[in-house]
């Protein structure tokens, strides 16, 4: 599947994006992650939540996890909440 391309024949690749790893994320390290909200999830996970401008500073945020040594669970861009669509099938 391809991501749409804008006017430049570039893919539009701004967005906000959660990274999960595996461990929880010492505090000192919020300003290296700037823009970016740190949760200690209850199940040893931590989860970074922010918005990059473009794959570039989305591999530059990867590039520092991968300098904390600790293991990437996953990477999901965030896409906006669908509207509610009317269930056709619901009986009155």
């Amino acid at each position: 599947m391809s991501e749409p391309l804008d006017s430049t024949g570039h893919a539009d690749d701004a967005g906000c994006y959660t990274i999960r790893l595996k461990g929880h994320l010492d505090s000192r390290w919020a300003d290296w992650f700037e823009g970016f909200t740190i949760t200690l999830e209850d199940n040893g996970e931590t989860l970074l939540i922010g918005t990059v401008v473009d794959q570039s500073a989305l591999h530059g945020v990867l590039r520092k996890v991968r300098d904390l040594g600790m293991p990437l669970v996953s990477v999901n861009l965030v896409t906006p909440e669908q509207p509610d669509v009317p269930d056709v099938n619901r009986s009155s």
